[in-house]
């Protein structure tokens, strides 16, 4: 049996901020909530293109692609600089401590690697399970937020397919939430296209950051090595699956889960989690125990196995409505000020485990949204980063107006058994990715 094709990569170099903003060159301190992401993966998101079928010369075509991505991102990075620089730690001795800045200016700037892979976009699209290679189409396997003294802050690949593109982004999770990764990616596709044009970032970063009253800009962590705050950890073989949902059966969704409970208040997104928390809860054959539900490591909900198997979607969708309701700014400046008490740097999976569920992304990021020559994307992937037994991510549908696709990762055990499960895949439709196909 002859080996699967790899990705095989062509070149490599680094871009930096086609000129130097004066901010630029002061150090870029970190807040509670970036410090505290210090072990999670990087943000690993990439769209897929199709090849253009009027480049009459593969090897013209490409090259003028790389040029134009190479000298947009140097541009875009004049605003985004500090994903141009690297992390720095600065360590105490009376008491001990570390303090870990970005340093905009010291490092060498943003990968940018040029890759190929003999597969085509039905290869990557047809199989029911993302194919393993797809890992391949980002930089930073495996890398912790932690990595980026020695590693670059936001790393790309363009991957070329026998027919499509993948760009492949790889973005530090300290320096950027999954509203600022799309926002650097939106910038970016704007910057591409008005190339030749007078280029004027229409939403500039906001850089500033936020530190409670006596706290930051220096915040320093207890520690004086790693190993005390570092951990990593191996996931357990997963399956990885897409899941499509309409409009059409999220409203049903929301109906049924408002109706179920005498309320309008549910959303239709708390009624898609409330069904996913149910289903896999249910996939996972699980006894009688106390289960979470998470969304963004701040917003949970909490109930038993029983309770979800004895009551409706719409109990299971109220649970999280309150826990949104609930997410004040009493509560959250409450888990600051402990925090601030006494630092600390959170655990990878140490909430996420067979017993929880953790929901990821957002459906209302504008994704589809960037072009880089090429058209609309044809489909949206993700590489190995921070997916564990019970990951969930959500990404806007192709075709918008509220459709929703859900990336779901169970041991292959649990993902057949929600394969199964009537009631979740009774809301589960055909994707663009097939029709595309």
């Amino acid at each position: 049996m002859s080996n699967p094709p790899r990705v095989r990569h062509i070149s490599e170099c680094f871009i930096k901020p086609q000129h130097a903003l004066e901010e630029s060159k002061r150090p870029f301190y970190l807040t509670p909530w970036d410090l505290n992401l210090l072990n999670a993966n990087y943000i690993q998101k990439g769209l897929l293109f199709t090849k253009s079928p009027a480049a009459d010369d593969r090897e013209d075509s490409i090259k003028t692609l790389l040029g134009r991505l190479k000298r947009s991102l140097s541009v875009t990075l004049v605003d985004f600089y500090p994903l141009a620089g690297r992390l720095v730690t600065k360590k105490g001795e009376n008491p001990p401590s570390c303090l870990i800045s970005v340093d905009c200016a010291g490092g060498p700037g943003a990968r940018f690697i040029h890759a190929a892979l003999d597969m085509t976009i039905s290869d990557i699209l047809s199989p029911v399970d993302v194919p393993s290679v797809v890992q391949s189409f980002f930089d930073h396997d495996r890398a912790l937020n932690y990595d980026g003294q020695t590693m670059p802050l936001l790393s790309i690949q363009v991957t070329e397919l026998e027919d499509g593109i993948f760009l492949g982004c790889s973005m530090n999770h300290c320096i950027a939430d999954g509203t600022s990764y799309w926002h650097f990616f939106n910038t970016w596709s704007e910057i591409f296209q008005a190339e030749g044009h007078n280029i004027s970032v229409t939403r500039p970063p906001i850089l500033d950051r936020w530190f409670p009253e006596g706290y930051g800009p220096i915040i320093n962590l207890p520690f004086t090595d790693q190993d005390e705050f570092i951990s990593r950890i191996e996931a357990p073989k997963l399956r990885d699956r897409m899941f499509h949902f309409t409009s059409e059966s999220i409203a049903r969704l929301k109906a049924n889960a408002n109706a179920e409970y005498n309320t309008n208040e549910i959303s239709s997104f708390q009624s898609l989690s409330a069904l996913v928390w149910r289903c896999i809860t249910r996939a996972r054959r699980l006894p009688m125990i106390r289960l979470l539900w998470e969304l963004a490591s701040m917003v949970a909900g909490v109930a038993t196995a029983g309770e979800l198997f004895e009551q409706s979607l719409g109990w299971a969708a109220w649970q999280l409505h309150q826990a949104v309701v609930n997410h004040t700014d009493k509560m959250v400046c409450e888990f600051l000020d402990a925090w601030l008490q006494s630092p600390s740097v959170s655990r990878v999976g140490r909430f996420l485990d067979q017993y929880s569920v953790r929901i990821g992304s957002s459906p209302r990021f504008n994704m589809y949204g960037n072009e880089f020559g090429m058209g609309k994307a044809v489909a949206l992937r993700s590489g190995f980063a921070n997916k564990l037994n019970g990951t969930v991510s959500s990404y806007p549908g192709y075709e918008g107006g509220g459709s929703i696709d859900l990336e779901v990762c169970l041991p292959p055990d649990s993902m057949s058994v929600l394969e199964s499960d009537e009631e979740f895949m009774d809301a589960v439709s055909v994707s663009h990715s097939d029709l595309y196909l």
